[in-house]
């Protein structure tokens, strides 16, 4: 999900298609930060004689407030599950309607009537996953299936330690920490969560992105991070280990949106319908190491990929995910009062 990287590349060639159109033009994507395939975009550009730029953000709070501010210039945008209720609800974006799109047959029934969109109206998987507990071993040898790592830190782990910025997954997994449920209003549960919070801050050495690196170097120990950047921080760094919070994680889907005041959008249905190509959405997933949620993708994934430990939840730990949903304004406002709080 989220890195720091902005990618701009340029293509031009004929299209190919029934009709033999030529798309021409511009298109202007806004995602996560190392989190599109360069591969995927010439091949796009390629295709449909289309110039891309890609503008990277690192959380869904930074996107959501560079759009609303207006004057952006992007015409795709690639929010969370839990936001993209957010986006509709305030007019953002368009209704494009994926779900009558060529290539829609391609996606896995599962991420089709989806809480956030049903039927698929305005979004089409990107890619998905969960946060869980990246740990390089040579460091510490016990349970790494636990959020005591990053909230309870051992002393191997003191001072070693990265959390990822992002509010929702930090607080619903320390709520969950403490067997609370997401969303709680509960005063006893969210004094636990801020308490413990404030007191595991000291004992971490970043919140920061970019982990990938600091595992090459090991400048990190541990982090509560993403499963595929814990694919490529293994790769890097074969003594790296992911786990998965016994007491609960999220899950995430990112998805591809339109943007209601984009400027080309004929070009961006044209690319959520490419990305819904098993091909092409494998190549989505063989750069930044996330399932994509298109059917038949698999046959052209890397083959380390079909069975990264990364990326099979253990069946011991599947219960123990959760998509998150919005909570209503009030409960956001108490999370965002304490993340306030962390983050001094």
């Amino acid at each position: 999900m989220n890195w720091k990287l902005t990618t701009a590349v340029v293509g031009m060639a004929m299209l190919a298609s029934a009709s033999v159109a030529s798309a021409d033009g511009e298109l202007n994507i806004f995602n996560w930060g190392n989190y599109t395939s360069p591969e995927l975009i010439k091949k796009f550009e390629d295709t449909y004689k289309v110039k891309v730029t890609v503008t990277d953000f690192d959380s869904n709070d930074a996107a959501l407030a560079k759009v609303r501010a207006g004057g952006h210039g992007f015409d795709i945008v690639v929010p969370s599950a839990n936001f993209v209720q957010i986006w509709v609800k305030e007019g953002l974006l368009l209704e494009a309607r994926p779900d009558q799109m060529e290539n829609f047959k391609n996606v896995d029934p599962r991420w089709v009537d989806v809480d956030w969109d049903p039927g698929r109206h305005y979004t089409v998987p990107w890619q998905w996953g969960l946060t869980g507990i990246i740990v390089d071993t040579s460091l510490y040898k016990g349970d790494i299936n636990t959020s005591a790592i990053f909230l309870d830190p051992p002393p191997e782990l003191v001072g070693k330690v990265n959390v990822a910025p992002e509010m929702n997954d930090v607080i619903f997994t320390t709520i969950k920490y403490f067997g609370g449920d997401w969303c709680t209003t509960d005063k006893d549960t969210l004094v636990k969560v801020r308490d413990k919070l404030k007191e595991a801050k000291p004992k971490w050495i970043a919140m920061d992105y970019g982990v990938i690196e600091k595992f090459a170097s090991r400048d990190f120990g541990a982090a509560f991070y993403w499963n595929g950047a814990g694919v490529r921080s293994r790769k890097a760094n074969p003594d790296v280990k992911f786990g998965y919070p016994k007491e609960g994680f999220p899950y995430f889907m990112d998805s591809v949106a339109i943007l209601k005041d984009a400027k080309n959008v004929d070009n961006a249905k044209l690319f959520m319908n490419f990305i819904m190509d098993p091909e092409n959405a494998a190549m989505i997933s063989a750069f930044a190491n996330y399932a994509n949620g298109i059917k038949g993708s698999d046959k052209f994934m890397p083959a380390d990929m079909k069975d990264a430990p990364e990326l099979v939840v253990p069946k011991e730990f599947e219960a123990a995910g959760e998509f998150l949903t919005p909570c209503a304004p009030e409960v956001n406002d108490l999370y965002t009062k304490i993340w306030t709080e962390v983050l001094k």
